[in-house]
């Protein structure tokens, strides 16, 4: 492991330095890994496994939306595509890759189907961190190892393609093999990970309920919303507003953010604007403060688990989540924002 100053904390991380890819294989070499679910993640770690050279099996419920989208990316029904419960029994890493509440409906089939010595691989603490909401009880017998890449399965497959990798966090959380840990590394690295850093089920989930309803996604669009109205009442354009509120944020400082930190953002920017924003954050800091508290604590006691499973396990949930994803769609921040796209050059090139 490699040593990293994280701000004056040092960290350990696990490279492709430390970790090369023929050790994974290796030590993958006698196992099979089966994925359960094609939806979110099981389509990018599957194929970053299959790409690296690392045998790899679906489970999937048989004919849906995904099952076909598996035989579409090349898997083939009776011998590396399966029913979830055949899946399971075939394995001997097991990935919780369905939906949070898609384990919670099919723990009790693929609970029976955990063999002495496998593992039972998630990317996500949920399932574990709230069993008494899910009922998700690992055997005794068992490997219970976590893999969290730190980005949607669509970026996991797009930074796997372009060799840049996406940073992952790993855990242990039952280790009755002994070999819990090489096994969990050399996962992160097959399926493409940048690097690998440790954190445990409860850290994991706590973070990421709290990054996904906050900065990376739930903070972000509303704050979004809320600057586009403000500069809609005050009579600017659709366009103008979408502009200054998301385009040139994504198209332009963000990465700038990316590739060398806010700091460096702020001292790439007009004096104008780094001024403003330097005397603004704080304020904005100060203001959404509570409303992480309550989130925080919401994910914390678990009420934030209590909702997902809830409302996700409905039966009419995909028809109410649509209706609710058409009303972002069809608001006219977006569909400004569709327009604006259409307008960029590469885009343009793709139409005439």
């Amino acid at each position: 492991m490699a040593k990293i100053d994280f701000g004056g904390t040092i960290e350990d991380v696990v490279t492709d330095d430390e970790f090369p890819l023929e050790k994974a294989r290796e030590i993958l070499k006698n196992e099979t890994i089966a994925v359960l679910g094609y939806g979110v993640q099981g389509p990018a770690q599957a194929l970053n496994l299959r790409d690296n050279g690392i045998p790899v099996i679906i489970g999937q419920m048989e004919g849906d939306q995904y099952w076909k989208k598996a035989v579409a990316d090349g898997f083939v029904p009776g011998k590396n595509l399966f029913p979830i419960e055949e899946a399971a029994k075939r394995g001997t890493i097991v990935k919780e890759l369905l939906s949070d509440a898609g384990q919670v409906a099919t723990w009790p089939k693929v609970q029976k189907c955990l063999n002495k010595g496998d593992a039972l691989y998630f990317s996500h603490g949920f399932s574990i961190v709230y069993k008494d909401q899910t009922g998700i009880i690992p055997p005794d017998y068992v490997d219970v190892i976590l893999v969290a890449p730190k980005g949607s399965g669509t970026n996991v497959r797009r930074n796997f393609l372009d060799g840049s990798g996406i940073n992952s966090s790993y855990a242990v959380f039952q280790d009755y093999t002994g070999k819990a840990t090489e096994r969990t590394l050399a996962l992160g690295i097959a399926i493409g990970s940048g690097y690998l850093f440790p954190t445990t089920f409860e850290a994991e989930v706590y973070s990421d309920l709290t990054g996904e309803r906050g900065v990376l996604m739930g903070c972000l669009a509303g704050t979004m919303e809320a600057q586009y109205n403000i500069l809609r009442k005050n009579g600017h354009s659709p366009s103008e507003a979408f502009n200054e509120t998301v385009e040139e944020l994504t198209q332009s400082l963000i990465r700038l953010v990316g590739e060398n930190g806010m700091d460096w953002m702020f001292s790439n920017c007009s004096t104008t604007a780094q001024r403003g924003a330097l005397d603004w954050a704080p304020k904005f800091r100060d203001a959404v403060a509570p409303v992480f508290e309550q989130l925080y604590d919401r994910v914390k006691s678990g009420k934030e688990t209590q909702r997902v499973l809830e409302v996700n396990s409905a039966p009419d949930y995909l028809q109410k989540l649509q209706v609710e994803l058409d009303a972002i769609k069809n608001s006219e921040m977006w569909k400004a924002g569709a327009a604006v796209r259409a307008l960029r050059p590469e885009n343009r090139k793709k139409n005439q």
